[in-house]
């Protein structure tokens, strides 16, 4: 059996190593599509760790099987290797920038295939390590299970680590919880005044947002603590955002939103209808429908809770008992597939403003001490669901 303490061994001769690893990716950012140079690290490191390597799987996705020295089951483990595009950062600069933590996800993954592979011997069943690219433009699961990821080796489970604005070293699990999906329509006016209308209609759907996004720490701190809180403020929400664009003889109104509980998104449609059918010449159009919830499966999030509690101590495990109102997360697709987790860890210094951990802010410079924490967790909880 693998034990933690067997674990922590071998990870600490690689904690070093995998904070530079971290700084190399950090230093050259690509954009969602275009991981071609991490792509190539990830591949190299996982071949050196012996792992058996396939690349440009739904584009720049790397897969490396670890199969252990014992029978028993397959489960996999997801990392997202992109940058944040200029576009989808808060206060962010004019080049892409790794300012969601992917740069500590690839670090993490490398580290858990390496750790692993030094005691095959005593590692039961098949990891099946995943670093997928396109994570921000909500492609790259996508791209990466319509290529056959799972194809020649499929697990029964799949389970990911993700910074979060906590402290250094916490961790928040999220059974029955994660992240919303997204819904996005058009509404198109036509006829005199069409403009004028188009930004009234723009208005009255925008009030059926019942959050804001924050604007100052104060607001981030707030959030943070009302997604842990039990039957808190954010049980059920509306994110809605609704832009106005003009054309000759015509207006648009561009509507996308987030809402929780996921099925919400029926009665919303139905609410954005309404709104537009007093504006007797504007249509309303949704093309495809919702991108899905990521939601973590009740049982596993539960066993994920448990062991951590077993492993890193009680006092470092919270619970999201919300919905992130602002976040999507294409590892919905993933789980839509199989069960599995999805868990916070905390990249807060101590001491460090809350932006410098909230991905997407400018600010976002996390505790790379995180980094062991996530390998050391994640590396134990596949050994233990392997067997």
């Amino acid at each position: 059996m693998l034990s933690e303490d067997a674990v922590d061994a071998v990870a600490s001769g690689l904690d070093r190593d995998l904070i530079e690893l971290r700084r190399d990716i950090h230093r050259h950012p690509e954009t969602p599509g275009q991981e071609q140079r991490t792509a190539e690290v990830v591949a190299q490191r996982l071949r050196a760790a012996g792992l058996d390597v396939t690349t440009d799987v739904g584009g720049h996705g790397v897969v490396g099987v670890l199969s252990g020295a014992r029978y028993g089951r397959t489960v996999a483990y997801r990392s997202d290797m992109d940058a944040v595009p200029p576009s989808d950062q808060v206060g962010g600069g004019t080049q892409a920038a790794h300012l969601c933590g992917h740069d500590m996800h690839t670090a993490m993954g490398v580290g858990v295939a390496e750790v692993l592979a030094r005691l095959r011997k005593r590692l039961a069943g098949t990891v099946v390590f995943v670093f997928q690219p396109a994570e921000e433009t909500l492609t790259g699961a996508a791209a990466m299970l319509n290529d056959g990821v799972f194809a020649r080796v499929r697990p029964s489970e799949i389970h990911a680590m993700h910074c979060g604005p906590f402290p250094v070293g916490q961790f928040v699990v999220t059974p029955g919880f994660g992240l919303p999906g997204q819904d996005r329509g058009v509404i198109t006016l036509v006829g005199r005044d069409a403009t004028a209308r188009a930004r009234r209609l723009a208005a009255e759907i925008g009030a059926l947002s019942t959050v804001s996004r924050p604007a100052t720490s104060v607001d981030l701190e707030r959030l943070v603590a009302n997604i842990q809180a039990p039957d808190g403020p954010l049980a059920e929400f509306v994110f809605m955002q609704a832009q106005v664009s003009e054309a000759e003889g015509r207006a648009e109104v561009r509507l996308s939103y987030r809402c929780w509980p996921e099925d919400r998104h029926i009665a919303i449609r139905e609410d954005i209808s309404r709104l537009a059918s007093s504006d007797g010449q504007a249509s309303v159009a949704f093309p495809n429908e919702p991108f899905p919830a990521m939601v973590c499966p009740e049982r596993e999030g539960q066993a994920m809770k448990r062991y951590l509690q077993q492993t890193a101590g009680r006092d470092r495990v919270r619970t999201l008992n919300a919905a992130v109102p602002f976040s999507g997360e294409d590892f919905a697709l993933f789980l839509d597939r199989l069960p599995g987790t999805y868990t916070f860890l905390g990249v807060r210094a101590p001491g460090a403003a809350i932006e410098t951990s909230y991905p997407h802010f400018g600010a976002f410079d996390p505790d790379e001490r995180a980094i062991g924490y996530g390998v050391r967790a994640m590396a134990g909880w596949l050994a233990r669901r392997t067997r």
